[in-house]
């Protein structure tokens, strides 16, 4: 297994659609392996391949208490969305801390091949139907900065750009 590099807003490759996956074989169990890790290891409740530059419809996920409850979701599709509407404050892997509220669907029933290859669907409401929403999202190459108004969203292009510069800039050798 291996932590991958997340891409970060406002890289173009985010705004990528991703593609059904086409077989659940051993290359995208491993891919959910490292996703599994990569999320993990950054303190996330969810990660789509997009994030991670493979643009397959590929999501994990983990919104439980002690984060021991991984889900996968593989071509997963929104099949009965609420009528009722929640705002909540959402983070992004992909544009590190940030946060703001934005406005989706109380609750979801979501239909995905799991890990094995096997059909499923479940009901999710709460944090987990906020991230299932969040992570589709970045599967159709949206990500929820898009939902902010465009001074928001140009404010936080920004701020990344110059972090993402500093980076760059602090990571090279000194002579």
């Amino acid at each position: 297994m291996a932590i991958l590099p997340i891409l970060r807003f406002p890289d173009p490759r985010l705004h990528t659609v991703a593609r059904p996956v086409q077989v659940v074989d051993e290359r995208i169990r491993a891919l959910v392996d490292d996703m599994l890790q990569t999320m993990y290891g950054s303190d996330g409740v969810g990660l789509a391949a997009t994030q991670v530059d493979v643009h397959e419809r590929l999501i994990v996920m983990d919104t439980s208490e002690q984060h021991n409850q991984p889900l996968v979701l593989i071509n997963p599709e929104i099949v009965r969305r609420s009528a009722e509407m929640a705002v909540n404050e959402e983070g992004c892997l992909s544009v590190p801390q940030i946060y703001d509220k934005v406005e989706r669907h109380a609750r979801v029933t979501v239909r995905a091949l799991g890990r094995d290859g096997e059909p499923f669907e479940f009901d999710a409401e709460g944090l987990a139907a906020v991230c299932v929403q969040h992570e589709m999202d970045h599967l159709m190459g949206r990500v929820f900065v898009e939902y902010l108004s465009p001074l928001k969203r140009d404010r936080i292009r920004t701020k990344m750009l110059k972090k993402t510069r500093e980076e760059q800039r602090d990571s090279k050798p000194r002579a």
